[in-house]
């Protein structure tokens, strides 16, 4: 797994033109799963906006509550 972070760090760093092209294409390729209804890809849209830098406004609230629903479970 970390050798998978490392290489995406290397072929995308922050602020470079292919992250912007990767987010690009991605957010396109979402919209049009968005649209097509036998596409379940509109997915896709959240992770070219993550490659932008946009943070989804519930991410925070998302993680928290994921975190407390199997720290539950765990005791």
């Amino acid at each position: 797994m970390m050798t998978l972070l490392v290489w995406f760090k290397k072929v995308f760093p922050p602020g470079s033109r292919a992250r912007k092209v990767a987010g690009v294409l991605l957010i396109i390729l979402g919209f049009i799963a968005l649209v097509t209804p036998f596409s379940p890809g509109a997915w896709l849209i959240f992770i070219g906006l993550e490659f932008f830098g946009v943070r989804l406004a519930l991410w925070d609230r998302l993680k928290s509550w994921w975190g407390k629903k199997y720290n539950d479970r765990r005791d």
